[in-house]
């Protein structure tokens, strides 16, 4: 992937498939929602998708700072453009208006996030965009950071540089949820991913699951494990599946794999031992099986002792090293616990138009305990989609605090 900033020199329209893969890279194609009125003009939004396409060409490795994608525009042309690559490199509008040079000032420089006015690792930008000269800032969104949270607006306005606030603003905050998430709960925004039949079966009674759904699917959780910090299975699922649970793109992100096992009783040829190019994490308890997790080091598996090995610790635990988002793909039981705890935000259910029956065959998610119908957790803002023969719901459940 090419990480430097890039200038447009042609029109700057939005690629064809920018709506097709909304869904799984986390952002919707537009802000518009019945009854609210849209921010700024048809010029402004379409700037600001481009910035959100910029944005996304570091998925999955920004965290813990969020996506950000900048476009500086003098005379209704993009004069400069660049995107936020990692944490501790310039900020998306230092690539922009480094790209626009002379050209920034009195200029209008888009970006998906306020600019911040402080110092981090990086100079506030806010006074970069100052200093080029800049005559207008259009934000997506403010960002949530107590260290931002509008101070950056307040600084450009006080300038005297006009700020248009809240362009594709639902778009913004959808592509930085895990980001927003981190910021607001103090943990990583976990997704619960699971494939199941048509009469709700993740494998067949013999526990054989390749493959549920189909391969346009699995294509499709590729593209989503792309823009995840960790990725996390129990056990069951190494001795079961045997997964590589890699991004399968040249070139692309591969997340953290991280295998939650109490007992450390896993296979010694496991794929995921495998470390040469993508990383793998064990959590365990104190103690756990000091034979195997020599032979892990060995092969360069990281292996973290936790005092309780549960969701809400493995997710405090990733919290402290700064991840934003947490793909969960593990198997029913430990998804039940995950959702008990409070460890999943989001849930991405893939169904395929099969039959495989069987009264023992495995669910997508274990007891929780409910015995009526009422007690059933429904997800919020749901959204279908089809893919290929197979039909993705999205949706999230709703949070204890709300």
């Amino acid at each position: 992937m090419d990480n430097s900033p890039v200038v447009a020199q042609a029109d700057p329209s939005l690629p064809s498939d920018t709506q097709e893969n909304a869904l799984l890279v986390g952002t919707a194609v537009s802000s518009d929602s019945p009854g609210k009125e849209r921010v700024g003009s048809d010029f402004d939004r379409q700037m600001m998708q481009r910035c959100l396409e910029l944005a996304r060409r570091a998925l999955g490795r920004t965290s813990p700072n969020p996506l950000v994608g900048a476009v500086v525009v003098k005379d209704g042309e993009i004069v400069g453009e660049g995107f936020h690559p990692r944490a501790g490199e310039p900020h998306a509008e230092v690539f922009a208006l480094r790209a626009a040079g002379v050209g920034a000032r009195g200029a209008t420089i888009y970006v998906s996030l306020e600019p911040c006015n402080h110092y981090g690792r990086t100079p506030p930008c806010s006074e970069g965009l100052i200093a080029a000269g800049v005559a207008k800032v259009v934000v997506g969104m403010v960002d949530p950071n107590p260290l931002v949270a509008g101070a950056g607006i307040a600084r450009l306005r006080g300038a005297g540089i006009e700020v248009l606030v809240g362009v594709e603003e639902a778009a913004c905050r959808q592509l930085n949820e895990g980001f927003v998430h981190r910021i607001l709960h103090k943990r990583p925004m976990g997704i619960l991913k699971y494939a199941m039949t048509l009469d709700g079966k993740i494998a067949t009674s013999s526990g054989h699951s390749a493959w549920v759904t189909s391969q346009d699917s699995r294509s499709e959780v590729h593209q989503l494990r792309s823009s995840c910090d960790a990725v996390i299975v129990g056990g069951n699922t190494v001795r079961q599946d045997n997964p590589y649970l890699t991004s399968h793109q040249v070139g692309g992100h591969n997340p953290l794999r991280v295998v939650m096992s109490r007992h450390l009783n896993l296979p010694e040829n496991a794929h995921l031992w495998e470390t040469a190019s993508v990383g793998t994490l064990v959590l365990t308890e104190v103690g756990a099986n000091p034979n195997f997790q020599e032979m892990l080091l060995k092969h360069g598996v990281e292996v973290v002792e936790l005092a309780s090995l549960t969701p809400d610790q493995a997710m405090d635990y990733l919290y402290k090293r700064g991840f934003c988002s947490v793909l969960w793909e593990c198997g029913g039981t430990l998804a039940a616990s995950a959702i008990a705890q409070g460890a999943v935000q989001k849930v991405l259910a893939f169904i395929a138009p099969k039959i495989i029956g069987g009264s023992n065959a495995p669910t997508p998610v274990g007891d929780l305990g409910f015995t009526t119908m009422t007690q059933a957790l429904s997800l919020e803002r749901v959204r279908w989609r089809v893919i290929g023969v197979d039909c993705l719901v999205e949706g999230y459940l709703r949070q204890k605090s709300e």
